[in-house]
């Protein structure tokens, strides 16, 4: 049946063709801008709008190169000129490419309106104090504190079992010191998501140990009274009583 219907069909492969080299044009001389907009503004990610007469357009780039390049007429509707999905419709192209001069004085313009942004920004600065002296302070006062707390460990390692937790409250505030065998684990001050005065890993800032460390001689004296209170009752056992 179809080979009784003699009407000739107009082949599109020169649109196409013509198409697809005006958008491979456009995806170079873009990609270009896109590349100079990654290091003007600093990073591989990113986009950009230019407004002309006739519309905006909007350049988006990731990793430093072309992502898509739009145009949307002040009249409606908007064209992909370049994008990571279908070609754009030939008519609206040629639309969008009687505009791409003026996008590009647009980001021209852009550019040199930066010219001399920088110039009054002072180039040298103000030396860097020093945390040295600071860190030195804070490293002594914290290998004290662990000198005491791994005393604290051996002995509650000795009479309370291999592993464990010792809790007091100073000021109101709880303190807790876990021990694994002769050593403290650490040594923590406000419950879960408190502050570690000691710890397997960083050390602890400097206006911590500033603030804690006279209430940690307060927990030093809580534990030695619940030693000495352990020991007095330990001694109020009498054997004889027991029989």
């Amino acid at each position: 049946m179809t080979d009784a219907l003699s009407f000739d069909i107009t082949s599109v492969d020169d649109v196409a063709a013509n198409r697809d080299e005006v958008v491979a044009a456009v995806e170079a001389h873009a990609g270009t801008i896109a590349r100079e907009l990654a290091i003007l503004q600093g990073g591989d990610y990113g986009q950009e709008t230019f407004k002309t007469r006739r519309g905006t357009w909007t350049l988006k780039y990731e990793a430093g190169a072309l992502q898509y390049l739009r145009f949307k007429g002040k009249s409606g509707g908007e064209t992909y000129v370049v994008s990571t999905k279908q070609p754009p419709e030939p008519k609206a192209l040629g639309t969008a490419m009687q505009d791409y001069p003026a996008f590009v004085e647009a980001y021209n313009d852009h550019v040199e309106s930066l010219d001399g942004v920088l110039d009054d920004v002072p180039a040298e600065f103000p030396a860097v104090t020093t945390t040295e002296e600071i860190v030195a302070q804070r490293d002594q006062l914290v290998s004290t504190i662990r000198e005491v707390a791994d005393t604290m460990a051996g002995e509650l390692n000795r009479f309370d079992g291999e592993y464990g937790t010792f809790t007091q409250r100073v000021g109101g505030t709880r303190w807790e010191l876990k021990w694994d065998g002769p050593r403290a684990s650490y040594l923590r001050v406000g419950g879960e998501g408190g502050i570690y005065l000691l710890s397997q890993y960083e050390p602890p800032a400097a206006p911590d140990v500033r603030e804690l460390a006279g209430d940690f001689v307060e927990f030093v004296e809580a534990y030695n009274e619940y030693v000495d209170d352990l020991e007095a009752d330990l001694a109020t056992v009498s054997f004889d009583d027991a029989r």
